[in-house]
Protein backbone atom coordinates (compact mmCIF):
# COMPACT_ATOMS: atom_id res chain seq x y z
CA UNK A 1 0.00 0.00 0.00
CA UNK A 2 1.58 3.54 -1.26
CA UNK A 3 0.65 6.08 2.01
CA UNK A 4 0.63 9.62 1.64
CA UNK A 5 2.20 11.01 4.37
CA UNK A 6 4.60 13.04 2.70
CA UNK A 7 9.08 13.61 2.97
CA UNK A 8 10.68 15.58 1.16
CA UNK A 9 11.20 19.15 0.34
CA UNK A 10 7.97 20.45 1.86
CA UNK A 11 7.56 22.18 -1.23
CA UNK A 12 7.92 20.07 -4.06
CA UNK A 13 9.05 16.39 -2.12
CA UNK A 14 12.45 16.17 -3.66
CA UNK A 15 14.34 13.70 -1.30
CA UNK A 16 17.62 14.54 -1.85
CA UNK A 17 19.79 17.25 -0.68
CA UNK A 18 17.56 18.81 1.85
CA UNK A 19 18.01 21.09 4.64
CA UNK A 20 16.33 21.69 7.93
CA UNK A 21 14.24 24.50 8.83
CA UNK A 22 16.49 26.03 11.82
CA UNK A 23 13.87 27.26 13.63
CA UNK A 24 11.49 24.72 13.96
CA UNK A 25 13.62 22.02 12.57
CA UNK A 26 11.05 19.12 11.59
CA UNK A 27 10.36 20.91 7.69
CA UNK A 28 13.04 20.17 4.95
CA UNK A 29 13.17 21.98 1.94
CA UNK A 30 15.57 20.91 -1.47
CA UNK A 31 16.81 24.99 -0.72
CA UNK A 32 16.49 28.34 0.32
CA UNK A 33 14.38 29.04 -2.86
CA UNK A 34 11.74 26.57 -1.35
CA UNK A 35 12.18 27.90 1.66
CA UNK A 36 11.07 31.46 1.24
CA UNK A 37 8.59 30.42 -1.18
CA UNK A 38 6.76 28.48 1.79
CA UNK A 39 7.65 31.07 4.57
CA UNK A 40 3.52 32.47 4.69
CA UNK A 41 2.45 28.56 4.62
CA UNK A 42 5.05 27.73 7.05
CA UNK A 43 5.15 30.88 9.84
CA UNK A 44 2.39 30.20 11.79
CA UNK A 45 3.16 26.78 12.62
CA UNK A 46 7.40 27.30 13.10
CA UNK A 47 6.35 30.03 15.62
CA UNK A 48 3.96 27.76 17.82
CA UNK A 49 7.00 24.76 17.39
CA UNK A 50 10.02 27.24 18.47
CA UNK A 51 8.04 28.72 21.16
CA UNK A 52 7.06 25.29 22.23
CA UNK A 53 10.39 24.52 22.05
CA UNK A 54 11.53 26.78 24.38
CA UNK A 55 9.19 26.55 26.98
CA UNK A 56 10.62 22.95 27.34
CA UNK A 57 13.98 24.14 27.26
CA UNK A 58 13.27 26.24 30.18
CA UNK A 59 11.67 23.39 32.06
CA UNK A 60 14.48 21.00 31.13
CA UNK A 61 16.95 23.71 32.73
CA UNK A 62 15.15 24.28 36.15
CA UNK A 63 14.06 20.27 36.57
CA UNK A 64 18.07 19.52 36.38
CA UNK A 65 19.37 22.29 38.69
CA UNK A 66 16.24 21.20 40.80
CA UNK A 67 18.26 20.54 44.66
CA UNK A 68 17.66 17.09 46.10
CA UNK A 69 15.46 16.47 48.41
CA UNK A 70 13.42 14.12 50.37
CA UNK A 71 10.97 13.59 47.50
CA UNK A 72 12.90 14.19 44.56
CA UNK A 73 16.71 12.85 43.74
CA UNK A 74 19.24 15.34 42.36
CA UNK A 75 18.94 15.30 37.97
CA UNK A 76 15.52 13.13 37.89
CA UNK A 77 16.93 12.45 34.49
CA UNK A 78 19.28 9.98 35.66
CA UNK A 79 18.05 9.09 38.67
CA UNK A 80 14.09 8.79 38.72
CA UNK A 81 13.84 6.99 34.66
CA UNK A 82 10.15 5.76 35.01
CA UNK A 83 8.76 7.60 37.80
CA UNK A 84 8.36 11.40 36.18
CA UNK A 85 4.56 12.93 37.39
CA UNK A 86 4.82 11.12 40.15
CA UNK A 87 7.36 13.26 41.11
CA UNK A 88 5.50 16.87 41.29
CA UNK A 89 8.05 18.85 40.35
CA UNK A 90 8.56 17.17 36.76
CA UNK A 91 5.07 17.66 35.52
CA UNK A 92 6.27 20.96 34.26
CA UNK A 93 8.63 19.46 32.12
CA UNK A 94 6.50 16.32 31.20
CA UNK A 95 3.15 18.99 29.94
CA UNK A 96 6.01 21.60 28.32
CA UNK A 97 7.07 18.32 26.23
CA UNK A 98 3.65 17.02 25.29
CA UNK A 99 2.81 20.47 23.89
CA UNK A 100 5.82 20.13 21.69
CA UNK A 101 4.37 17.21 20.48
CA UNK A 102 1.20 18.91 19.61
CA UNK A 103 2.57 21.83 17.73
CA UNK A 104 5.08 19.62 16.03
CA UNK A 105 2.47 17.21 14.28
CA UNK A 106 0.73 20.34 12.80
CA UNK A 107 3.09 19.88 10.56
CA UNK A 108 2.14 17.02 8.54
CA UNK A 109 5.34 15.45 7.25
CA UNK A 110 7.42 11.82 7.41
CA UNK A 111 10.26 13.81 9.58
CA UNK A 112 7.46 15.81 11.81
CA UNK A 113 5.26 12.39 12.96
CA UNK A 114 8.96 10.39 13.53
CA UNK A 115 10.14 13.68 15.57
CA UNK A 116 7.00 13.61 17.50
CA UNK A 117 7.00 9.63 17.37
CA UNK A 118 10.74 10.16 19.53
CA UNK A 119 9.38 12.30 22.13
CA UNK A 120 6.06 9.94 22.52
CA UNK A 121 8.36 7.26 23.49
CA UNK A 122 10.91 8.48 25.71
CA UNK A 123 7.91 10.30 27.46
CA UNK A 124 6.80 6.74 27.63
CA UNK A 125 10.51 6.05 29.40
CA UNK A 126 10.28 8.42 31.32
CA UNK A 127 7.00 8.01 33.39
CA UNK A 128 6.18 4.24 32.62
CA UNK A 129 2.45 4.65 34.03
CA UNK A 130 1.76 7.25 31.19
CA UNK A 131 -0.42 9.48 33.49
CA UNK A 132 -0.85 11.66 30.51
CA UNK A 133 -2.35 9.03 28.30
CA UNK A 134 0.09 9.25 25.67
CA UNK A 135 0.02 5.91 24.51
CA UNK A 136 -3.20 6.46 22.93
CA UNK A 137 -1.33 8.66 20.57
CA UNK A 138 1.54 6.67 19.88
CA UNK A 139 0.09 3.83 17.73
CA UNK A 140 -1.20 6.10 14.87
CA UNK A 141 2.16 7.76 14.70
CA UNK A 142 3.49 4.19 13.99
CA UNK A 143 0.91 3.92 11.40
CA UNK A 144 1.63 7.25 9.87
CA UNK A 145 5.09 6.10 9.20
CA UNK A 146 4.46 2.43 8.25
CA UNK A 147 5.67 0.95 10.98
CA UNK A 148 3.25 -1.82 11.71
CA UNK A 149 4.85 -4.22 13.61
CA UNK A 150 6.09 -2.28 16.02
CA UNK A 151 2.23 -0.20 16.39
CA UNK A 152 0.87 -3.66 16.93
CA UNK A 153 3.54 -4.91 19.59
CA UNK A 154 3.07 -1.62 21.61
CA UNK A 155 -0.93 -1.98 21.14
CA UNK A 156 -0.69 -5.78 22.68
CA UNK A 157 1.78 -5.10 25.55
CA UNK A 158 -0.84 -2.42 26.73
CA UNK A 159 -3.09 -5.11 26.43
CA UNK A 160 -1.34 -7.92 27.90
CA UNK A 161 1.31 -6.65 30.50
CA UNK A 162 -0.33 -3.06 30.67
CA UNK A 163 -3.58 -4.61 31.98
CA UNK A 164 -2.39 -6.57 34.79
CA UNK A 165 -2.99 -5.23 38.73
CA UNK A 166 -0.20 -6.32 40.22
CA UNK A 167 2.47 -4.81 37.58
CA UNK A 168 4.86 -2.64 39.11
CA UNK A 169 5.40 0.38 37.44
CA UNK A 170 7.73 1.65 39.41
CA UNK A 171 9.83 -0.72 39.52
CA UNK A 172 11.97 0.25 36.28
CA UNK A 173 14.01 -3.73 36.43
CA UNK A 174 10.24 -5.09 34.76
CA UNK A 175 10.22 -5.96 31.31
CA UNK A 176 8.43 -2.35 29.67
CA UNK A 177 7.07 -2.15 26.37
CA UNK A 178 8.98 -5.70 25.21
CA UNK A 179 7.10 -7.03 23.19
CA UNK A 180 8.73 -8.13 19.53
CA UNK A 181 6.87 -9.61 16.19
CA UNK A 182 3.55 -10.47 17.32
CA UNK A 183 1.85 -11.89 15.11
CA UNK A 184 -0.30 -8.87 13.45
CA UNK A 185 -2.76 -11.99 11.48
CA UNK A 186 -3.91 -12.80 15.19
CA UNK A 187 -7.88 -13.03 16.34
CA UNK A 188 -8.60 -9.53 18.11
CA UNK A 189 -10.35 -10.48 20.81
CA UNK A 190 -7.83 -8.23 22.76
CA UNK A 191 -9.27 -5.35 21.29
CA UNK A 192 -13.10 -6.47 21.16
CA UNK A 193 -13.34 -7.27 24.92
CA UNK A 194 -15.10 -4.80 27.48
CA UNK A 195 -12.12 -3.52 28.05
CA UNK A 196 -11.17 -2.18 25.39
CA UNK A 197 -9.02 0.90 24.55
CA UNK A 198 -10.52 2.63 21.91
CA UNK A 199 -7.61 4.38 20.73
CA UNK A 200 -5.86 0.83 20.73
CA UNK A 201 -8.65 -0.72 19.08
CA UNK A 202 -9.48 1.84 16.16
CA UNK A 203 -5.46 1.73 15.44
CA UNK A 204 -5.96 -2.28 15.50
CA UNK A 205 -8.73 -1.89 12.70
CA UNK A 206 -6.93 0.72 10.77
CA UNK A 207 -3.88 -1.96 10.88
CA UNK A 208 -5.47 -5.09 9.81
CA UNK A 209 -7.13 -2.64 6.59
CA UNK A 210 -3.57 -2.08 5.40
CA UNK A 211 -2.41 -5.64 5.74
CA UNK A 212 -5.77 -6.48 3.75
CA UNK A 213 -4.78 -4.50 1.52
CA UNK A 214 -1.37 -5.68 0.97
CA UNK A 215 -2.66 -9.10 0.76
CA UNK A 216 -5.40 -8.08 -2.15
CA UNK A 217 -2.27 -6.52 -3.60
CA UNK A 218 -0.33 -10.27 -3.11
CA UNK A 219 -3.52 -11.90 -4.58
CA UNK A 220 -3.34 -9.77 -7.58
CA UNK A 221 -0.11 -10.32 -8.14
CA UNK A 222 -0.78 -13.99 -8.90
CA UNK A 223 -3.55 -13.66 -10.78
CA UNK A 224 -1.30 -11.87 -13.11
CA UNK A 225 0.99 -14.22 -13.13
CA UNK A 226 -1.07 -16.62 -14.47
CA UNK A 227 -2.22 -14.73 -17.04
CA UNK A 228 1.77 -13.65 -18.21
CA UNK A 229 3.22 -16.85 -16.75
CA UNK A 230 6.29 -15.05 -19.22
CA UNK A 231 7.54 -12.71 -16.26
CA UNK A 232 10.56 -14.14 -14.74
CA UNK A 233 9.37 -15.58 -10.91
CA UNK A 234 12.55 -13.41 -9.53
CA UNK A 235 11.23 -10.31 -11.18
CA UNK A 236 7.46 -11.28 -9.51
CA UNK A 237 8.81 -11.71 -6.54
CA UNK A 238 10.81 -8.31 -6.16
CA UNK A 239 7.53 -6.91 -7.66
CA UNK A 240 5.29 -8.64 -4.75
CA UNK A 241 7.76 -7.37 -2.06
CA UNK A 242 7.19 -3.64 -3.41
CA UNK A 243 3.63 -3.51 -3.19
CA UNK A 244 3.59 -4.43 0.60
CA UNK A 245 4.65 -3.53 3.83
CA UNK A 246 7.81 -4.43 5.65
CA UNK A 247 5.86 -6.26 8.43
CA UNK A 248 4.43 -8.62 5.07
CA UNK A 249 7.25 -8.50 3.05
CA UNK A 250 9.32 -10.63 6.02
CA UNK A 251 6.21 -13.21 6.43
CA UNK A 252 7.68 -15.86 4.04
CA UNK A 253 4.67 -17.90 4.45
CA UNK A 254 2.18 -14.71 3.33
CA UNK A 255 4.98 -14.23 0.41
CA UNK A 256 4.78 -18.10 -0.97
CA UNK A 257 1.18 -18.47 -0.73
CA UNK A 258 -0.37 -18.93 -4.37
CA UNK A 259 -3.99 -18.46 -2.33
CA UNK A 260 -4.05 -15.08 -0.01
CA UNK A 261 -8.32 -16.31 -0.06
CA UNK A 262 -8.36 -18.02 3.69
CA UNK A 263 -6.06 -14.83 5.35
CA UNK A 264 -8.23 -12.14 3.20
CA UNK A 265 -11.26 -13.91 4.45
CA UNK A 266 -10.06 -13.76 8.01
CA UNK A 267 -8.96 -10.16 8.37
CA UNK A 268 -12.45 -9.24 6.50
CA UNK A 269 -13.84 -11.04 9.88
CA UNK A 270 -11.72 -9.18 12.16
CA UNK A 271 -11.90 -5.61 10.90
CA UNK A 272 -16.26 -6.55 11.05
CA UNK A 273 -15.64 -7.88 14.72
CA UNK A 274 -13.63 -4.67 15.68
CA UNK A 275 -15.80 -2.32 13.61
CA UNK A 276 -18.79 -3.38 15.82
CA UNK A 277 -17.12 -3.39 18.96
CA UNK A 278 -15.94 0.70 18.55
CA UNK A 279 -19.14 1.23 17.56
CA UNK A 280 -20.54 -0.56 21.04
CA UNK A 281 -18.19 1.15 22.91
CA UNK A 282 -18.52 4.63 21.28
CA UNK A 283 -21.23 5.66 18.82
CA UNK A 284 -20.47 8.73 18.51
CA UNK A 285 -16.34 7.72 16.62
CA UNK A 286 -17.49 6.23 13.15
CA UNK A 287 -20.03 9.32 12.26
CA UNK A 288 -17.39 11.39 13.60
CA UNK A 289 -14.62 10.11 11.58
CA UNK A 290 -16.51 10.12 8.27
CA UNK A 291 -17.64 14.32 9.09
CA UNK A 292 -15.41 15.28 11.55
CA UNK A 293 -16.01 19.27 11.45
CA UNK A 294 -15.35 20.93 14.73
CA UNK A 295 -14.43 17.69 16.86
CA UNK A 296 -10.89 18.29 14.82
CA UNK A 297 -11.09 21.51 17.21
CA UNK A 298 -12.47 20.58 19.93
CA UNK A 299 -10.63 20.54 23.81
CA UNK A 300 -12.16 17.82 26.08
CA UNK A 301 -10.68 18.36 29.76
CA UNK A 302 -12.06 15.53 30.77
CA UNK A 303 -14.12 12.25 29.18
CA UNK A 304 -15.79 9.10 29.92
CA UNK A 305 -15.45 5.98 28.20
CA UNK A 306 -18.15 6.10 25.38
CA UNK A 307 -18.46 9.70 25.72
CA UNK A 308 -18.49 12.52 22.77
CA UNK A 309 -15.30 13.76 24.12
CA UNK A 310 -13.90 11.06 24.19
CA UNK A 311 -14.82 10.37 20.77
CA UNK A 312 -13.04 13.60 19.75
CA UNK A 313 -9.80 12.91 21.27
CA UNK A 314 -9.14 9.40 19.98
CA UNK A 315 -10.43 11.11 16.66
CA UNK A 316 -7.87 14.17 16.48
CA UNK A 317 -4.99 11.53 17.57
CA UNK A 318 -5.84 9.15 14.95
CA UNK A 319 -7.27 11.17 12.16
CA UNK A 320 -4.46 11.69 9.92
CA UNK A 321 -3.77 7.98 9.98
CA UNK A 322 -6.96 7.21 8.30
CA UNK A 323 -7.18 10.12 5.85
CA UNK A 324 -3.28 8.76 4.46
CA UNK A 325 -4.43 5.03 3.85
CA UNK A 326 -5.93 4.92 0.77
CA UNK A 327 -9.56 2.86 0.68
CA UNK A 328 -9.67 2.67 4.74
CA UNK A 329 -12.57 5.85 5.38
CA UNK A 330 -13.90 4.77 2.05
CA UNK A 331 -14.68 1.41 3.57
CA UNK A 332 -16.32 3.05 6.58
CA UNK A 333 -18.66 4.77 4.66
CA UNK A 334 -19.85 1.03 3.59
CA UNK A 335 -19.93 0.25 7.12
CA UNK A 336 -22.23 3.02 7.99
CA UNK A 337 -24.46 3.13 5.08
CA UNK A 338 -25.19 -0.86 6.08
CA UNK A 339 -25.80 0.21 9.36
CA UNK A 340 -28.43 2.85 8.10
CA UNK A 341 -29.85 0.56 6.33
CA UNK A 342 -28.82 2.12 2.49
Amino acid sequence: MSLTLKSGCAVCSKQESLVLCEACKVTTYCGSDHQVADRTSHKRVCVAIKKAQKALDDEERSLRSLPADSWTPENPFENAVGRFWGLHETRPYMLSRFALVDAILKVKTRYAVQTALDHVTDILRLCRSDNMGVRDLAPSLFLRLGKYQECYDFVKWWATTGRRSNYDWGNPALPHLDLRDEDVCEAVTLYTDSYLDLSHSVSVMLLKIRLLSDLKSLQNSTVMHEVAPQVPPEVLDNIRGQMVSAVVSRNKKIMHSEDQGPLIRRLESQITRLYQAIKKDNVYFWPALLRPGNNLKACPDEYGQGSKEHMQLILQYSYDSWVETPGAIALIKTYVAKDNGR
